[in-house]
């Protein structure tokens, strides 16, 4: 029997912390600390019970959490049976029914069961009078999820099928197909090839609306009872992948553990393990999927195909789904392509677009296809296969078909590629495209390109990716346009496709994607100058990334977060999260969130007027390799280095560094990136022939959107007009860079501002302060953990919420009460309540 499981807790509301579990978790990472109190429903006492059973490999996060509520808290579990025991056996059995009908499938049909069975509602007062449960107008409340968990597993096994046949019963809407189907299941007496079957098709009409917890749920159980061994691998994979889909990380994990496929495998360590092996595995994936191609159904990871983006009719595409995969998928979706149209499409035609390949996920092409066919890929395709350079740009709007598995793999291994920085091994996944027919992704294109020096190629697909960012579109294939338009300098689109992505991963049910979206809005957002947006934003997807056990991309945001950091200053906080990221990504050949954190630390040297330091920072960044540093990154960091060379008096190395960067810019014609080129030459330009190129850097910016980059250009230029004794031009340029940096929150680089203003001989303007609101003067970061401790939290508490040390939070606390000139934190809540008074009213 198949135990209740209430669904986890809101992902984007963390649980309150009290004191019954503080010490047990004081020496685990914020990452499982979430991901127990999520396992737990929230419960401090099931958690501080659960952190003593765990094992090595799960406190460090290697190992998935149990799921199972008698591994969770078995002593809660028995304190609260104990009390549902105490009951009258009419009110047990009331609130056995109540607990069937609400979880793992809330099937709103306890009423309807009620009037059937002719039982007597009466018979809850004796649950409400022990303040266990109370009736209401939908059902039954209980008092809390560990409730309603006694409330079910207290039943005797043939109590539990009673129930869930009745309830089964009274189900006959034209929609509750899945839901008779689950209690069906879940009222059968052992193995069932025909409810398993039912089950399965009913998992599949569950993901196809976007119900993914209610499929993985249909889909485990199926599992349960399918006779098939094969049968139940397969059931289990796609379990798996609904169970990812649906941001359950550790059901996922634990499942796939079990389903001994390699191509899910390499999806759950793309974001939770060794991007390394993660690339290997699902190329593997592809060599699987592409061969065995038929139009007869998706993985059960892909988006339904309703909702798949650049779609064409099923005749015209050739979906690369493993044979063995097909029994995963509902019967209803499997409907053969007959040989002779499949041989006869192009295999341009038969690909799918770049953006649309990155929506569905390998639990198709994880099947039990033999260890001989997984190593190596047919050598019939690869003959007749064009060059990487021409298969990687002849995408035309009409080779756009619907994504497959092969794709999708294809697409995951780019991911892949990113976030370990090994930009060479994309040349590896684009021979496998080729070879096998399929139409690699954009920004796949895009990096061989660029990676080979084929700057013109590179701007048309990254550009063709970019495009793609309309609203309602795949959530993945607005993450990868968003990659594109970052590196072509578009932030502008950037931010909006990651919105877009994260607002169409939640309206679908998947927010997994929430957090990767948010990872690449983070870039945007630094460069645009919106710091205290930006920096609340990664903070809340840090904590949805842990929680749904994504912490590849919890240690990009770290990076992200020690880059608002630096520019807000804070440089405890930029230092503690840099380390954090770091140590964590090259553990794992993180090289992109490894490459950030460093870069980060270099700005903050560069920003606090340490040169030599950020120098030599940038300087190992650019000599570190894959799964220490990153090639974009290390492009992106260009304009910093030239200034930071150039300042050492290390003109040569700058001089080389912008050559390559200003050929990038000058090819993909972006105002911001070919600003920054021009702001190189006039560092590297002497006196007078210096201010020209200010002056077209300056014109470039008001094209651009790097606002912030704008205000470091008029700093650097103001301070090369006072060396030419142009004072006037020279104290306008400093006040604007400084009002700039002033409203962004940016106090290091204000400071450098002052100190031009002051050697200019003109009183520098005091900080920026409102005086109706005295919190202006402290930076993202201080503002934030004032809010929390005025909300009455501790200072530990606030460091597990925002992943820091306890000790840099004190140091935080002293900062706000000295700028705010304060003692005590009753003060505090004052101050902060009058400072909002205006805005509420």
């Amino acid at each position: 029997m198949t135990p209740v499981n209430p669904p986890p807790l809101d992902r984007t509301s963390p649980p309150q912390r009290t004191d019954a579990w503080r010490q047990p978790a004081a020496g685990i990472s914020e990452g499982v600390r979430v991901r127990v109190l999520r396992a737990v429903y929230g419960d401090q006492r099931a958690a501080a019970e659960l952190l003593p059973r765990l094992t090595e490999r799960q406190l460090t996060g290697t190992d998935p959490l149990p799921t199972a509520p008698a591994e969770l808290a078995p002593a809660l579990l028995r304190e609260h049976r104990a009390e549902i025991r105490a009951l009258p056996d009419d009110t047990r059995l009331l609130l056995l029914l109540a607990a069937a009908d609400q979880y793992p499938v809330s099937t709103d049909a306890f009423l309807r069961a009620v009037v059937a069975a002719r039982l007597d509602t009466r018979c809850l007062d004796a649950a409400e009078a022990a303040g266990i449960a109370h009736a209401g107008a939908g059902g039954v409340a209980f008092r809390d999820a560990w409730t309603r968990i006694a409330a079910y597993e207290t039943g005797t096994p043939a109590d539990r099928r009673d129930v869930h046949r009745l309830l089964a019963r009274v189900l006959r809407g034209e929609g509750e197909t899945p839901s008779r189907s689950w209690h069906r299941g879940a009222g059968a007496l052992g193995p069932s090839g025909r409810l398993a079957a039912e089950l399965s098709a009913a998992a599949g009409r569950a993901a196809d609306t976007g119900r993914l917890s209610v499929a993985r749920t249909l889909a485990e159980r199926a599992a349960a009872l399918c006779p098939d061994p094969a049968e139940q691998h397969r059931l289990t994979a796609r379990a798996a992948a609904y169970a990812w889909r649906s941001g359950d990380g550790d059901r996922a994990r634990r499942l796939a553990s079990t389903a001994a496929d390699d191509a899910l495998s390499g999806v759950l360590a793309l974001r939770a393990g060794n991007a390394t092996e993660a690339f290997d595995a699902l190329l593997i994936g592809v060599g699987v999927a592409a061969p065995t191609a038929s139009d007869r159904g998706a993985s059960p990871l892909a988006a339904p195909p309703s909702v798949a983006p650049g779609a064409v009719t099923p005749s015209t595409s050739r979906a690369a789904t493993p044979a063995a995969s097909r029994a995963a998928t509902p019967a209803a979706s499997r409907t053969a392509t007959p040989a002779a149209s499949r041989t006869a499409t192009p295999a341009a035609s038969r690909a799918a677009t770049p953006a649309a390949s990155r929506t569905a996920t390998p639990a198709a092409s994880r099947a039990a296809t033999p260890a001989a066919s997984r190593t190596a890929i047919p050598a019939g395709p690869r003959a007749a296969t064009p060059a990487i350079p021409g298969a990687l740009t002849s995408v035309t709007p009409s080779t756009i078909t619907s994504p497959t598995p092969a794709t999708h793999l294809l697409a995951r291994a780019t991911e892949a590629a990113i976030y370990t920085g090994d930009l060479r091994r994309l040349r590896e996944a684009a021979r496998v495209a080729g070879r096998l027919g399929v139409v690699a992704p954009g920004t796949l294109g895009g990096l061989v390109a660029a990676f080979d020096g084929r700057y013109a190629d590179a701007r048309d697909l990254l550009k063709s990716a970019a495009g793609r960012c309309g609203p309602g579109g795949d959530p993945t294939v607005l993450i990868h346009a968003a990659i594109a338009a970052l590196l072509l300098g578009d932030h502008t689109r950037a931010a909006t496709a990651t919105v877009r992505a994260a607002a169409s991963a939640r309206a679908r049910g998947t927010p997994v994607t929430v957090p990767q979206a948010m990872e690449f809005r983070a870039y945007a957002d630094f460069w645009t100058g919106r710091p205290r947006a930006g920096e609340a934003a990664a903070t809340d997807a840090l904590w949805q990334a842990h929680a749904t056990g994504q912490d590849n991309g919890a240690c990009h945001l770290q990076a992200a977060l020690a880059m608002f950091a630096a520019l807000t200053g804070d440089a405890d906080v930029c230092r503690e999260r840099a380390a954090t990221a770091r140590s964590y990504a090259l553990a794992r050949g993180l090289g992109l969130p490894a490459a950030l954190a460093q870069w980060a630390l270099a700005f903050l040297d560069l920003s606090s007027g340490r040169f030599a330091a950020a120098a030599a920072r940038l300087r190992a960044l650019a000599g570190f390799g894959p799964g220490h540093g990153h090639r974009a990154i290390r492009h992106l960091a260009t304009p910093h280095y030239v200034e930071a060379a150039v300042r050492t008096g290390d003109t040569r190395v700058a001089r080389v560094a912008h050559a390559d960067y200003e050929r990038w810019a000058g090819t993909v014609r972006s105002p911001d990136d070919l600003a920054l080129s021009a702001r190189c030459r006039a560092l590297l330009a002497p006196g007078e022939e210096a201010v020209d190129h200010y002056r077209t850097a300056l014109d470039l910016h008001s094209r651009g959107t790097r606002d912030f980059e704008r205000a470091r250009t008029e700093l650097l230029f103001g301070s090369t007009l006072r060396r030419l004794r142009r004072r006037t031009e020279a104290r306008d340029r400093l006040y604007s860079a400084l009002e700039a940096f002033d409203s962004f929150g940016a106090p290091h680089c204000a400071t450098q501002a002052r100190t031009e203003l002051r050697a200019l001989g003109t009183p520098a303007a005091p900080f920026r302060t409102a005086p109706d609101s005295p919190t202006a003067t402290l930076t993202a970061q201080q503002l934030l953990v004032a809010r929390m401790a005025a909300d009455g939290a501790t200072n530990r508490e606030i460091a597990a919420r925002l992943a820091l040390s306890p000790r840099t939070i004190d140091h935080h606390l002293r900062g706000v009460f000295t700028r705010l000139g304060i003692r005590s934190r009753i003060e505090l809540v004052r101050l902060l309540a009058e400072s909002d008074e205006p805005e509420s009213g």
